[in-house]
């Protein structure tokens, strides 16, 4: 494993300070004519240029972002000025927006960006999907509850759905306002039933104040004897390093109790740190210390550089410790078993398709989402490094950088398939962790032997709205860390002299 599979700046942006000193002609010349030096604040788009030209995946395949796209400074000035909103700016300059790349963003507060990658985020603490019925209706039906939350502290729990918003009926022309850019601290949800195929309402209301709070990925770990099978499962919600421990731990109980068989619930998880996916694929195994778990492809300045000079790089290998150096709990499985839903993403699809080599994997669900790009946080700095970045505005970036791959240099860009396939029911979701909840028990049926069975929901619904794990974007993302230290050695960023 690299050290930190942290991501280095290189030397590429010394063609940006070519060009900028290459400007202006002969000043005895009556001929030439200097445009005038822009007056509008174009900061953010500079940044937001040499960043996106510096390191972004697809850069060649964007004429803007072209390396000799600009012949002088003014004529990059121009450029920068043609579009005050920053957030349009980005956008114009990404490959095939929401087509080829569906996962490049930027923000306006980067502590936001911050916080969520930590699990920090303000909710009410119920986690939710959404969907359509009839013409026009919607409703929001619970997945989970986060521990320690308002909503953990009152009458509504997994199945529940709700069908009003402060008594403002959901429906597809203000769904995504009312359940995902309300701005207000508390509100109630009405809460209905699915009664002889129709949505009926209960009567109850609920009303819920929102808070702060660290979300542990780690929603679940427990151990069922079964058919003289010792099987574990984990429901793991997020690929978040800050909680490498915790789940380090609990693959240790597991250990200790001696589990043969693993079942993995991915089913609501849209990533996180590749750091992260790395030790638990570890954490899974243990046999394979030292081998190729993913390989990186960069785009072509940066992967012509990686293998002239540091080939190791782009190579992640099989850890036997944390990043924190602690000792990873390794089952030494030669088989695993992963829930799966559309909401499974990115880092999750990275194990998955990182063990396929070395190990039986099953996947019981859903076909996942189709994430094997990754992005990193760039700041507006002389290195792209939070240090030093620019005290004027708090805007960064989260670029797609690179693609996994894995040993055989194989991936599933459309997402993977599952071996058994079995939707959610959402009139008869279960409890997580029981051994009847339809998709862990399809899992210990798979493991046992035991006949499969179909849950046949009665009562379809479209599924074509946005999900509450696609909201914000970041949501469904897999991502790398700075390393300014490495930053530092290999790449100075030349600002734009704004006169």
């Amino acid at each position: 494993m690299k050290s930190n599979i942290k991501f280095s700046v290189s030397i590429f942006s010394m063609m940006v300070a070519l060009w900028l000193t290459s400007c202006g002609g002969d000043d005895n010349d009556p001929t030439v004519v200097e445009p005038p030096i822009a007056s509008k604040n174009t900061e953010i788009q500079d940044f937001i240029w040499q960043g996106m030209n510096e390191i972004y995946y697809w850069q060649d395949n964007v004429p803007n972002l072209a390396d000799n796209k600009f012949a002088s400074q003014d004529a990059y000035k121009t450029f920068l000025e043609s579009e005050d909103d920053p957030f349009v700016f980005f956008d114009n300059l990404l490959y095939q927006k929401n087509v080829v790349d569906r996962f490049s963003w930027i923000v306006d507060d980067y502590v936001e960006l911050e916080n969520s990658f930590q699990g920090i985020s303000t909710t009410d603490g119920i986690k939710f999907g959404v969907a359509a019925y009839g013409e026009n209706g919607v409703f929001g039906y619970v997945r989970y509850v986060l521990p320690n939350s308002d909503a953990s502290k009152k009458e509504i729990k997994r199945g529940d759905i709700f069908t009003h918003v402060n008594g403002v009926a959901i429906t597809r022309s203000n769904y995504v306002d009312l359940l995902y850019e309300s701005s207000s601290t508390s509100h109630t949800l009405s809460l209905a039933k699915i009664e002889n195929n129709t949505i009926t309402p209960t009567g109850v209301d609920v009303e819920l104040s929102k808070s702060v709070l660290t979300e542990n990925p780690v929603y679940l770990s427990k151990s069922f004897t079964i058919d003289g099978k010792k099987i574990g499962y984990i429901m793991y919600n997020r690929f978040n390093d800050d909680f490498d421990d915790e789940i380090n731990r609990a693959f240790g109980e597991l250990k200790a109790e001696g589990v043969t068989d693993l079942v993995l619930d991915f089913r609501y998880n849209p990533g996180g740190s590749v750091n992260t996916a790395v030790s638990i694929a570890s954490m899974i195994t243990g046999q394979y210390n030292g081998e190729i778990l993913l390989k990186e492809k960069w785009n072509r300045k940066y992967q012509a550089y990686w293998e002239a000079n540091r080939p190791d790089y782009l190579i992640s290998k099989f850890p036997n410790r944390l990043g924190n150096g602690n000792l990873i709990n390794s089952l030494e499985l030669n088989s695993i078993y992963i829930l799966t839903t559309g909401n499974t993403a990115s880092a999750s699809e990275l194990i998955i398709n990182g063990l396929k080599p070395y190990i039986n994997v099953k996947l019981i669900g859903q076909k996942t989402y189709g994430k094997s790009v990754a992005s990193v946080t760039l700041y507006d700095s002389n290195n792209f490094g939070k240090e030093g970045a620019n005290p004027n505005h708090k805007y960064a970036m989260q670029p797609i950088i690179l693609e996994t791959r894995n040993k055989l240099d194989e991936n599933d860009i459309d997402g993977f398939d599952p071996d058994f396939e079995i939707a959610e029911n959402i009139a008869n979701l279960g409890t997580l962790g029981d051994t009847d909840e339809p998709l862990l028990q399809a899992a210990i049926n798979m493991i046992t032997g035991r006949a499969m069975k179909m849950d046949t929901q009665k009562f379809r619904f479209a599924d074509d709205l946005l999900d509450a794990a696609a909201i914000p974007n970041y949501r469904n993302d897999m991502y790398l860390e700075l390393d300014n230290e490495e930053l530092t050695k290999h790449f100075s960023r030349t600002p734009l002299l704004l006169e």
